[in-house]
């Protein structure tokens, strides 16, 4: 989900939420209809373009008796899974549909704390394919694809046309360029996300799904890791440390720091996600009409990214759950799609919304994100992906940080995460 992990409006105002709201419908403790439908409560990271907001006044006018409140909890992904999980654990019923971070499916679906869903209700098949895979566990639909990711390559078109370069394919063509060209220009040749956060196991896993591994298989139950593709992947990103086209100083960024740098004209590539494009084509950017984007680039073609964005979900002690379905459905369709868009600024889920001639000429990255997201694959799935996270970009963060070698750390990453499969 692409909460930025700046501040959000402060843990007191959270706790008051969580402690003290009423809401409406089952919130507020009205009887069960016993049909399943009534109003709703709908929780969710802070919407920072309060586009859900109108949204949300539209299904209102249209359902005066399935009328949805909706709950913002802070902007930090953290922050929004601990509360959630808190009044999840509980057994509330206080929210009755969650937007939830791909990465939570899983996690949320074993615990029981989500209800399973009836594909046949839903237009899954508009969607980009590889999205919803990110909203199954166990075989079974657990949630709703509502908004997409995958990263993108950002590069700086007037540096490479003045060198007569093209954009990087590959891995060989990316580090080449970022170790010769980069430095003619007083640059730094590559930052992604590399500070030891959920964004370092993004970029960590898109290095090893690219060479062609895997860290989990199974829904978790068996790891993958210790192999000479992974080995590889964290070798590229160790090595372009030690090797100085990565910055050291990029071993403490999150996105905003990244962004920052190249926006700010330091950095010949960047690995970002979509938000990006946006903030550094505006005012008082120093790179505005001089950059360009194309897919993440791999060993030998097109990485493959990891998908980001959010899924709707329906709280398993929810007495409204045909109205929440009905509410999932009325945000998955194309229309609200493309507000998702543009009032949004956010990736949508409808695969025809990429191909619309007026929105690319709005948004000319769409064909590139689709490929991207097309060449994507979820996050491990895993019961307890708070410790595979925690795992993996504890591991790497060492390797890049040369307190290990790549052989080394994916050897300790295949003891931890046994460790964490076999406690399950």
């Amino acid at each position: 989900m692409r909460w930025r992990r700046a501040a959000g409006r402060g843990l007191l105002v959270a706790a008051l939420i969580l402690a003290g709201y009423g809401g409406t419908g089952a919130s507020a403790g009205e009887p069960a209809d016993g049909d399943g439908r009534g109003p709703m409560t709908l929780v969710t990271g802070r919407d920072t373009t309060s586009y859900l907001r109108g949204v949300l006044t539209d299904w209102n006018r249209s359902h005066p008796a399935e009328k949805v409140t909706l709950v913002e909890l802070p902007e930090a992904a953290d922050e929004v899974r601990a509360q959630m999980t808190t009044s999840l654990r509980s057994g509330s019923d206080r929210f009755d549909v969650l937007n939830i971070d791909v990465a939570w499916t899983s996690e949320f679906a074993a615990a029981g704390w989500i209800a399973p869903l009836e594909a046949g209700r839903f237009p899954l098949k508009h969607f980009l394919p590889p999205v919803v895979d990110t909203a199954t566990f166990g075989g079974r639909l657990y949630a709703l694809p509502y908004v997409t990711n995958a990263g993108l390559l950002y590069y700086r078109k007037d540096v490479l046309d003045k060198e007569g370069r093209n954009p990087p394919r590959n891995w060989t063509e990316l580090t080449r360029l970022a170790r010769t060209v980069a430095p003619k220009y007083g640059l730094d040749g590559y930052a992604g996300q590399f500070l030891p956060y959920e964004g370092l196991t993004v970029n960590a896993i898109e290095a090893v799904q690219s060479a062609g591994g895997s860290i989990l298989a199974d829904e978790g139950a068996r790891v993958t890791v210790d192999s000479d593709a992974a080995r590889k992947g964290v070798a590229f990103l160790a090595e372009g440390v030690r090797d100085g086209w990565i910055p050291k100083e990029a071993l403490t960024y999150k996105e905003e720091e990244s962004r920052r740098a190249f926006q700010d004209g330091k950095l010949l590539f960047m690995r970002n996600w979509p938000y990006a494009h946006q903030l550094a084509g505006g005012a008082g950017s120093k790179v505005a009409g001089k950059f360009g984007v194309v897919p993440l680039p791999g060993p030998d073609g097109t990485a493959a990214g990891v998908l980001g964005g959010s899924n709707l979900a329906v709280n398993t002690n929810s007495r409204h759950k045909e109205s929440a379905q009905d509410l999932l459905a009325f945000l998955s369709s194309e229309k609200v799609q493309r507000r998702v868009l543009t009032e949004g600024a956010l990736p949508p889920v409808w695969a025809d919304v990429y191909t619309d001639p007026g929105l690319v000429r709005r948004y000319p990255y769409l064909p590139t994100l689709k490929k991207s997201v097309l060449a994507a694959k979820p996050r491990p799935k895993s019961p307890r992906y708070e410790q595979v996270n925690l795992a993996v970009q504890a591991v790497v963060h060492d390797a890049m940080a040369q307190r290990e070698t790549p052989e080394e750390a994916v050897e300790r990453l295949a003891r931890e995460l046994g460790a964490i499969v076999r406690r399950g």
